[in-house]
């Protein structure tokens, strides 16, 4: 522990200048927006938003990025159970996030584990078929649907080595070759598509709801420079 502070020095100008610029510091921290995500991969997912999370100023924006290794509505179960856990010892999330894919699961666990999410305050990030259909979207405008195992090699291609779903590279990679502004795009035109024909969310592929969370997230990054 420090040394304590004297109770003449209490009423000096320079305690009282770092008092006044502690209590701003705790100020910002208690309005940073708190974000928990809760993802079904344990290593995809994760590996892919904790990039993004380094770019986001802490003093901004608080991040909780937790693969889970759950699907659908137990992923769902367990983004609440985390959530009101924090709640309890005084921590509250301003926005819960799941994201999980359609995978193999049967169609009404899909689409209840999405209904069951928005009813409990609970975003979905959802895609069908796979996670890494928004990584592809940063390359071309996918409209047919594509077996889960095709994912693999095609990303091969697109990023001119083997593509490996643990990397801890890919945001970097799918940045530097790739366009985050065209799969944001072509997300919402596909998403947009599926809602307007009211086709549920396991029979829309390819579809993706990831680019909700990315512009999100991208809320938070710092303004580029500009030159004066």
């Amino acid at each position: 522990m420090g040394k304590p502070i004297k109770l003449s020095d209490r009423k000096k100008e320079w305690y009282l200048r770092n008092r006044k610029s502690e209590a701003r510091r705790l100020d910002a921290l208690a309005e940073r927006e708190r974000i928990l995500i809760v993802c079904e991969g344990e290593k995809t997912e994760p590996n892919y938003f904790r990039a993004i999370q380094r770019e986001l100023p802490e003093h901004v924006v608080e991040l909780e990025i937790c693969g889970e290794g759950f699907n659908t509505l137990r992923l769902v179960e367990e983004a609440q159970a985390l959530r009101d856990k924090r709640a309890m010892g005084d921590y509250s999330f301003d926005q819960v996030w799941v994201v999980f894919d359609r995978d193999s699961f049967p169609a009404d666990h899909f689409d209840n584990a999405i209904t069951k999410a928005q009813s409990n305050g609970i975003n979905a990030a959802w895609s069908n078929e796979a996670f890494e259909l928004w990584y592809v979207l940063h390359f071309e405008c996918r409209t047919t649907a594509m077996p889960r195992a095709e994912y693999q090699n095609k990303l091969s291609t697109m990023i001119g080595r083997r593509y490996a779903k643990n990397a801890l590279d890919i945001y970097q990679v799918l940045a530097s070759m790739g366009s985050q502004a065209s799969a944001i795009k072509w997300a919402q035109r596909l998403h947009k598509e599926a809602t307007d024909a009211h086709v549920t969310p396991a029979n829309a592929n390819p579809c993706t709801t990831v680019y909700q969370l990315i512009e999100v997230l991208n809320t938070f990054k710092p303004e580029p420079p500009t030159d004066t």
